[in-house]
């Protein structure tokens, strides 16, 4: 039997994904991350420094995600999103296949530059309405959504936290990290595209409502022209060291400010978009999974790593990355597994975010925004179906993921 010192980080651990399951008020979120850290700091597992260590590494990327959050709330509040599905849904002129082709390249695009969690709660309410409008099945849009949440996170450092916690290690610019994963992301959306007109025919084929009157689009010119500033931002300033939550940071200022004066949200709203009880769980979750490192799990990961960069060696790392997203939430994995590679360079690690961001699409548990989008999905009147969910996940992620490595083996 493992030693105390073992067990409590992992009770810990437990106790932190079952939260981040329930979803409970931020005061519990909040206590919970704290007793967790705390109770694994008494086991002496880790030393104050090392804990410390592991809360300033984190803190950027906290930081970053909590603006994010504020600035995808306004570009909400605006009415950005339905803007842009309006617009898609137009574009489509009542054909559901061409909606699926739009949506699933605004999710891709929401993915890449507002982050996953933009995608799946502020993204796909306003797509399932586009569908209504146009009289035909909301499962292909809603889908696309998902998937294009895990799986176009690709491209940017700033698509998702699992990028930012691994751009430290990498020998990459936030422009660099893009022009590897391009390619691959390319070939991503061609099998995920290709999967979803699969195994949703049959609902591009219902026509089953009649197509409401569209309304005039009006694109809210601020918001978009700051998220693309934003972009800009990103790529400019990461080739000066400039962390990305200084550049979100100003933005969620900017706009706060804006949406303000417009009376579409107060500062407190605001506040409460950032969601700072997350952002100390998830700081709190960093301290425990450092100390699990240094148990026996991270031993027994660290055995079953390869120590090459061979193509054989890339699939086994996104495999390994998959099974511990799907175990631990891709969140939790990266922490874990990341400073493992660490020594094989940046083929290793970026086929390791292969596996937490695509592989995280095979269970609801792979991924907090898997939850989020049923949680949406249930808000609105229509949850997913957990045998239609994993019908679909269980055939498109593991084709996804093998076309991934292979396309990154080619390029890297």
């Amino acid at each position: 039997m493992p030693p105390l010192v073992d067990v409590v980080p992992v009770l810990a651990l437990g106790a932190l994904l079952v939260t981040a399951y329930v979803h409970p008020s931020a005061r519990t979120e909040l206590l919970v991350g704290l007793g967790a850290a705390a109770a694994t700091l008494a086991t002496g597992v880790l030393s104050a420094d090392q804990a410390w260590t592991s809360v300033r590494d984190l803190a950027p990327v906290v930081a970053f995600l909590a603006t994010i959050l504020v600035v995808a709330d306004v570009c909400a509040r605006a009415g950005l999103f339905a803007a842009a599905a309006a617009l898609v849904r137009d574009a489509s002129r009542g054909r559901p296949e061409r909606l699926l082709g739009g949506v699933f390249l605004l999710a891709a695009a929401v993915t890449a530059v507002l982050s996953l969690d933009a995608t799946v709660v502020l993204l796909t309410p306003v797509v399932i309405g586009a569908a209504v409008a146009l009289g035909t099945s909301t499962r292909p849009g809603s889908y696309a959504c998902l998937r294009m949440a895990n799986s176009a996170s690709l491209l940017l450092p700033v698509s998702n936290l699992t990028n930012l916690l691994a751009m430290p290690h990498l020998d990459l610019t936030f422009g660099g990290f893009a022009v590897v994963m391009a390619p691959v992301l390319v070939v991503v959306l061609v099998v995920e595209y290709a999967l979803l007109r699969l195994l949703f025919r049959r609902d591009l084929r219902e026509r089953d409502r009649r197509p409401e009157v569209a309304a005039p689009v009006r694109v809210p010119r601020v918001p978009l022209v700051a998220v693309l500033l934003m972009l800009g931002g990103f790529a400019a300033l990461s080739p000066l060291g400039v962390e990305p939550f200084w550049v979100s940071g100003a933005v969620a200022v900017v706009l706060v400010a804006w949406a303000s004066r417009r009376r579409l949200l107060t500062v407190r709203e605001a506040v409460h978009a950032a969601h700072p009880s997350f952002a100390f769980f998830v700081l709190c979750l960093g301290v425990v999974v450092a100390a699990i490192s240094e148990g026996f799990l991270g031993d027994a990961v660290a055995h079953v790593l390869p120590d090459s960069t061979s193509y054989a060696a890339l699939l086994v790392i996104a495999l390994v990355a998959t099974v511990l997203a799907n175990v631990l939430t891709n969140l939790s994995a990266t922490l874990l597994v990341v400073p493992l590679l660490a020594p094989l360079g940046t083929t290793a690690i970026l086929a390791a975010l292969l596996g937490l961001n695509i592989g995280s699409g095979l269970t609801y548990t792979g991924s907090l925004a898997n939850l989020l989008w049923r949680r949406s999905l249930a808000r609105h009147g229509d949850p997913p179906d957990m045998a239609d969910f994993h019908r679909v996940s269980l055939l498109a992620t593991p084709l996804t993921l093998f076309a991934a490595v292979t396309t990154l083996a080619l390029v890297t």
